[in-house]
């Protein structure tokens, strides 16, 4: 099963208002639009893990960290991100970090 992190971003917070309105109007089941968003899990993990290639170096100071069902939180203050030329700072950044691998590819490597 693909992580569900990036439903809560602009393009899945505006896939899952279209379902709603689809739903609402009785377009779509509410199954169907629940085979939408998975299959969106599916295609938005798959094309981070493949098509991304760029790489940013970060550096703040740790508040706080967590490690939860496979996942870690950390939150950082004072941060600065450096891509090649540019640099950003903010004041307070959390980062989410899942397991990239598929359960195919840990299941393989567990045998």
């Amino acid at each position: 099963m693909a992580y569900q992190l990036y439903r809560n971003t602009t393009l899945g917070n505006s896939l899952q208002e279209s379902l709603d309105e689809l739903i609402q109007t009785q377009q779509i089941t509410p199954q169907l639009a629940l085979q939408v968003l998975l299959q969106f899990d599916k295609a938005i993990n798959t094309a981070l893990a493949n098509r991304v290639r760029n790489r940013v170096n970060f550096r703040g100071s740790l508040n706080t960290y967590r490690f939860c069902d496979n996942v870690w939180t950390f939150v950082l203050n004072d941060v600065e991100f450096r891509e090649v030329t540019d640099l950003v700072k903010v004041d307070k950044v959390k980062i989410v970090a899942c397991d990239g691998k598929s359960e195919s590819t840990q299941n393989k490597s567990d045998k």
